[in-house]
């Protein structure tokens, strides 16, 4: 592993999360009264691992849906900003570390498309991406996961985090 990667991934307290494309394969099921997304067991698995270790959770996405707040709340994901747009993301970001007393250098950021790319770019955050993420965020991103959105990307950047503190499998 790179030296300066792994430097950054020790200072990690903190994960936030894009929804579509990271923790979905950005594919939508449009029915006539709402939107359906599906969402990885294993994902979830890794989400509830890291929080019972004491690492902070938030989303921040344009999706709208209730079903995407019970989806994660479920996992223990306490801070859920829906219904962000892509000109505020950043914004909410900065709120959201302040109100936390974070520095975004403990905050790994993940996302995968334009929507993500000012947030990832104007912050001192860990950027990473799933590997089927867009050509312009892969560019600027520290990691890039071998597994694409919705199929293991959150998994990824959690273990990957967790290994590098030495805290997988600590849980049990």
């Amino acid at each position: 592993m790179d030296i300066k990667l792994k430097s950054k991934l020790s200072k990690i307290t903190t994960f936030v999360f894009d929804v579509d494309g990271v923790f979905t394969d950005a594919t939508l099921l449009v029915g006539e009264s709402d939107v359906q997304r599906v969402f990885n067991v294993r994902d979830g698995y890794a989400v509830q691992i890291a929080v019972k270790s004491g690492y902070r959770m938030a989303v921040i996405s344009g999706g709208k849906q209730k079903s995407i707040a019970t989806r994660l709340s479920g996992l223990g994901i306490q801070d859920v900003y829906l219904s962000v747009g892509t000109d505020q993301k950043l914004s909410v970001f900065q709120e959201y570390i302040a109100k936390n007393n974070l520095q975004e250098e403990e905050v790994l950021f993940i996302g995968d498309d334009i929507p993500d790319y000012l947030l990832m770019k104007n912050t001192k955050v860990l950027a990473c991406c799933p590997a089927d993420a867009t050509e312009e965020v892969k560019g600027i991103c520290d990691f890039i996961t071998p597994n694409i959105g919705g199929k293991g990307a959150v998994r990824d950047v959690i273990e990957l985090v967790m290994k590098a503190q030495n805290k997988w499998m600590k849980v049990f």
